[in-house]
């Protein structure tokens, strides 16, 4: 396998040789990475024996399952159309482990349900199940996502222009609910670096109703750091 991902890096790393690309992955992978990885933090620490914590953990983790439920979703209905219409059988790999992780979701959601059902005594064993199932499931998405990144990202950026990929993100974000699209930029926003920041944040700051752009700030104000922010307000012009 590490042959096979070294391969798939040197195939993404020459495709994006002659310039910076846009990459339709970057910024919603790291928010992806970061809520799977403090979800999963999350579930570790619980304490299970503390009914409002284990509630409020619970809680935490059937977010995340919508949430990538909803990614892949828009995965499904914006980019493997792009790669199969110019590169028919491109996603097939990835689409049937979207399949498995639609299960591996329902899965971890019964479990999360059967979890705050089960007696005190059970809670222990049932929540340290939970735990490694999680993890697994984290696990096998950094790998999926890392897939993405390279070999369909090669895919892309070889039978695609800048223009048509971001046409392709515009038509994706439109989609995308406005409690949904808040959840994205908690998580993103904060875990990409200062230069995505600045773009992803200054094409909100461009385009979204002034109300909605300044909700964003206030939402992931306390998720950066004092020199992050004063780097992103310079950026924005504030």
């Amino acid at each position: 396998m590490k042959n096979d991902l070294d391969e798939l890096q040197q195939v993404a790393q020459a495709a994006a040789a002659q310039g910076q690309r846009v990459d339709l992955y970057a910024g919603i992978h790291k928010g992806l990475r970061a809520l799977m990885a403090d979800t999963l933090l999350a579930v570790g620490r619980m304490d299970c024996d503390d009914a409002l914590e284990l509630a409020q953990t619970t809680q935490r983790v059937m977010e995340l399952l919508d949430f990538c439920r909803s990614h892949l979703a828009h995965e499904n209905n914006f980019i493997h159309p792009a790669l199969e219409a110019r590169a028919p059988g491109a996603s097939g790999v990835i689409a049937h482990e979207h399949a498995e992780h639609e299960r591996e979701i329902r899965l971890l959601g019964d479990m999360c349900s059967a979890l705050l059902q089960c007696a005190p005594e059970d809670r222990a064993r049932a929540a340290a199940t939970l735990y490694a199932r999680l993890s697994l499931f984290v696990s096998h998405n950094y790998e999926h996502m890392y897939i993405e990144e390279t070999a369909h990202n090669a895919v892309l950026w070889a039978r695609y222009t800048d223009a048509e990929l971001i046409d392709i993100h515009n038509a994706l974000v439109a989609s995308i609910p406005p409690q949904e699209m808040m959840f994205a930029v908690r998580w993103m926003v904060p875990w990409i670096n200062p230069a995505q920041r600045a773009a992803m944040l200054g094409d909100m700051q461009a385009h979204a109703p002034a109300p909605a752009f300044e909700a964003a700030l206030e939402l992931v104000r306390p998720h950066l750091r004092e020199q992050e922010w004063a780097k992103l307000m310079k950026s924005l012009g504030l």
